[in-house]
């Protein structure tokens, strides 16, 4: 296969247009979310797959572009373009949401100790997460599921979304946006898009981002060991 990513795949792997599709969900209460399905052609999913970067370690890592393939480079050169701001920031209630930074991060892996309930931090205005696996196992383990509460994970507000090929969600964060999934180990790709208050926080992140990445190379063992036995219910505020 050609390294270059097809003229068709790369025109129009994310149209927000797609988001006012009739499934497309959007609630207000407890907080201002968004989920829509099936976001990307199935016929870009085998560039996307090749693609995607293909880190040793678990958790989400600032985006780099000679980390990524034609595809990826491409769909997140879309998913960053004024356009899907101000989609996600209509749908959301947030005016000019394209005036925030715009921080990209990856994950290709993650270990139990992810996913623990949480609202994000205050730094963040809203949070998108396109999913990129081709399927899902039989199981809600990995899941996302936005709550109602910050101590129960089984208190849903909405179906849980399967992190398959195309999902996508978006919320706009507040001190209840609780959200996480029952803990997951393995292969879960997802690209996640934040909207920041300042770009000293988007420097911030990305730069305890890339820490975090050496040091999960060098330690990946042991945060893999001590994520293994929380609780499903585990939390923290943001």
């Amino acid at each position: 296969m050609s390294a270059a990513i097809s003229t068709t795949a790369a025109s129009a792997l994310f149209d927000p247009a797609r988001l006012d599709q009739a499934d497309t969900v959007v609630r207000d209460t407890p907080f201002r979310f968004l989920i829509a399905l099936e976001q990307l052609p199935s016929a870009a999913a085998a560039e996307l797959a090749r693609d995607f970067p293909n880190y040793a370690s678990a958790g989400f890592f600032p985006y780099e572009e000679k980390d990524c393939g034609p595809s990826v480079n491409a769909l997140i050169g879309q998913l960053t373009d004024p356009a899907v701001a101000s989609a996600v920031g209509a749908r959301l209630g947030i005016d000019h949401l394209g005036q925030y930074p715009t921080l990209i991060t990856l994950c290709r892996h993650l270990n139990k100790r992810h996913g623990t309930i949480h609202t994000d931090s205050r730094s963040k205005v809203a949070t998108a997460l396109l999913y990129l696996n081709p399927s899902w196992p039989d199981t809600s383990a990995g899941c996302l599921r936005f709550l109602n509460r910050i101590d129960d994970i089984e208190d849903l507000t909405a179906p849980e979304i399967k992190p398959v090929y195309g999902n996508f969600v978006v919320f706009r964060r507040a001190d209840n946006s609780f959200h996480g999934h029952l803990p997951f180990e393995g292969e879960r790709r997802v690209i996640q898009i934040a909207w920041l208050t300042s770009e000293e926080e988007k420097l911030r992140k990305t730069q305890r981002g890339k820490l975090s990445r050496f040091f999960k190379k060098l330690f990946g063992s042991l945060d893999r060991k001590f994520g293994a036995g929380r609780d499903k219910n585990a939390a923290h505020r943001d």
